[in-house]
């Protein structure tokens, strides 16, 4: 599904992502793990076009996206969460959802979209009316994530997805992304920065350290690894 090879970013003179290589097949979840500043956001940004690199290659399905703008790799089906949200604070939720479905080929099918988001969480049926900002952490990203299933995705990345959340609501989205991911089918690559919770979702895993592939495997390979020990936990 993404095929990312020997990518290069940089902003301005200071290089983020040296010769990173990357795989995620059709049907998988892939986790993307690292210490903060390792360059995680810098990846998913590069492959969604929110971030130009400096050399390597881009594929989606097949299809070389480097020269794609940003809003046309949404129409060839991949969808960004991005971190910490990004809503439309002063737009109800029913408002943000809409915008997630701008496409052609998401508008039509807009309404059908919104009944099946609104069954994933269905708090933002009851919530529709209301302002992004007054929403509480966990609804907000709900929020955000139901915005990128709107516009139909095939592939999903979502960057921190638990972040600041309390526990009981962690699960919740945790269990909707495995849903989406066994049910629908879709192929998910999203970070997270607990390592244990993000491999008991993830069928494999990379570790990013100072812009570079560190380590990748399944998820069991992984959380017996030294180096990830070292990474994470000092060890």
């Amino acid at each position: 599904m993404l095929r990312v090879e020997a990518l290069d970013v940089a902003y301005g003179d200071y290089q983020v992502l040296w010769e990173v290589s990357l795989r995620v097949d059709e049907g998988e979840i892939v986790a993307l793990l690292g210490p903060n500043g390792a360059g995680k956001s810098t990846l998913l940004g590069a492959v969604s076009g929110l971030v130009p690199p400096r050399a390597g290659t881009i594929e989606l399905g097949g299809r070389r996206l480097n020269s794609v703008p940003a809003h046309r790799r949404v129409e060839e089906g991949l969808a960004h969460v991005l971190e910490r949200r990004r809503l439309f604070p002063h737009l109800t939720v029913r408002q943000n959802l809409w915008l997630g479905a701008y496409h052609a080929r998401a508008r039509r099918r807009r309404g059908e979209t919104l009944a099946w988001v609104e069954s994933l969480f269905p708090i933002l049926r009851e919530r529709a009316s209301q302002l992004a900002h007054t929403l509480s952490g966990g609804e907000q990203q709900m929020v955000a994530i139901a915005r990128g299933l709107m516009a139909r995705p095939r592939f999903l990345m979502v960057d921190e997805p638990t972040l600041g959340l309390a526990p009981h609501v962690v699960g919740e989205i945790l269990d909707v992304l495995g849903r989406l991911n066994r049910e629908a089918g879709l192929t998910i690559l999203f970070i997270e920065q607990n390592v244990e919770l993000a491999l008991s979702l993830a069928h494999r895993g990379y570790v990013l350290e100072s812009g570079r592939v560190l380590i990748e495997g399944t998820a069991a390979r992984l959380l017996a690894s030294s180096e990830v020990k070292r990474v994470f936990l000092g060890l």
